[in-house]
Order: structure tokens, then sequence, then C-alpha cells
């Protein structure tokens, strides 16, 4: 039910499990990263694309995203013991004691159209916040479902407490929900703000007409600038959505 290393135990305490990789990501997500990989290559090495000091800065950073993405893909696991539950990614390691979480919840993949996992495990605390459980997936589990069930009933003696509902914490997650749906959209944006950013700034010293201090300062204020805005306007819409729209 695990991973490679997964372990289930019953030590007299409970059960001892460590979520881990068990599959690489399909072949056609592996042939899409080689494409867009490709692509920033062979536009690196276009001799008439950007000065060299900038190409350096642009393969220095697509390095260092591609070294945090693999650290993420080979450490990322979630283990789950009679104390609680720690979740691990490239350097950062997340734990809650049981008696600090609310509910563990498998939820559909937002983007599941362009990702081979289409259900993900969220933990949820006692004050309605949520982490994604690593590994502990449909991609990775042939049933995830019944893997977060078995957890629940496992866990049951260790919480001191039910699994039940309670209204006050659904009214926190709910409300964080709408302010993570604002921030994630606002996101997107700010992207695509980042992007222009990028084609101007390419634009602009490829002409050398005097505008690249502006293309830098619009580099890092314009997405933080669009971002901060769309969140704000994002959250607004919400607050006025009827609650059943």
């Amino acid at each position: 039910m695990g991973g490679d290393d997964e372990d289930d135990r019953d030590d007299g305490r409970g059960i001892e499990r460590e979520y881990s990789r068990r599959r690489k990501m399909s072949r056609g997500k592996f042939a899409g990263l080689c494409i867009v990989e490709g692509n920033f290559a062979l536009q690196m090495a276009r001799p008439d694309s950007i000065p060299g000091r900038y190409r350096l800065l642009a393969v220095a950073l697509m390095a260092m995203l591609v070294v945090w993405a693999i650290l993420t893909v080979r450490r990322g696991r979630t283990t789950v013991g009679a104390d609680g539950v720690a979740t691990r990614g490239a350097f950062r390691v997340r734990r809650w004691a049981w008696h600090d979480i609310y509910d563990l919840r498998v939820e559909t993949n937002p983007g599941q159209r362009s990702s081979d996992v289409k259900s993900l495990t969220f933990l949820y605390d006692n004050d309605g916040r949520r982490a994604h459980l690593r590994q502990l997936d449909d991609w990775q589990l042939p049933d995830v479902w019944g893997e977060v069930a078995d957890l629940h009933t496992a866990a049951a003696r260790h919480r001191g407490m039910t699994w039940e509902r309670r209204p006050g914490v659904e009214v926190r997650i709910r409300e964080r929900a709408v302010y993570r749906k604002a921030r994630e959209r606002a996101a997107v944006g700010a992207i695509l703000v980042f992007l222009a950013a990028i084609g101007y700034l390419v634009w602009a010293v490829s002409v050398d007409d005097g505008h690249r201090l502006l293309a830098f300062l619009l580099l890092p204020g314009a997405p933080l600038a669009a971002y901060a805005l769309l969140v704000t306007f994002f959250r607004l819409r919400s607050s006025r959505t009827p609650a059943h729209a």
C-alpha cells in the first residue's frame, strides 16, 4: 500500500507506514517535459537569441528549477506513525501530531487533465489549513480511497477523539478554500505578466534603445503588483458570489 520503502508494522502502538514513489511519470508527461527542455536548450543555443550574460542567468534559473524538481520527486514522501503524520519535500519536513489533525481527505486534482494524478490526499488541521500528503495518491497507490479509510481506522485511538465533522472547522476550511482559489488564479495571472515582462526585456536588450532599465524594473515588479491586485479582485468576487452558485 505504501512506497518502495513501505513499512507496515504493528508495534503495539499502531501502524507505521511510509509512502514514497513507486511509479515513475507516464511516458506522455515525460515526453512533454523533454519537449519543453529541448525547446529551452534550442533557444539558448541560438547566437541571436539574447546576450551571453542574460543567457547564463536563464540557464542558471532553469538548472535550479530542474534540481528542485528532481529532489522533490526523489525525496518527497509521507510517513504515518503512532505519533502523527510527516511530509518531506526537497528540503523541508513538516510534522503534525494526531491531536492537531482534523481530517485526511482524498480530493480531485484540479490539474488532472495535464497530470498523471487524478486524486490527491490532503491533511486538514484544526484551524482548517490543509497540506498535501506527498505520494499518497491514485498514481502511486491502487486504492488511495481504501488506504485513507484504513488510516482513519488505525489512527482513531491515537487521536483521542473520533473523526466527526465540526461545523466551525468546516467553515474555516471553506473560507480558506476560497482564498486559496483566489491565490491560484492570481498566480496564473502573475505568471502571464512575468512572461510578458521577459518578452519586453528580450526586445529591449535586442534593440538597445535605453529601455533596459525599465524592463529590469518590470521583471520583478509587474508580476508582484499583478498578483496583489488579482488576489484582491478574486477575493472580492468570491465574497459577492451567492453561496449556492
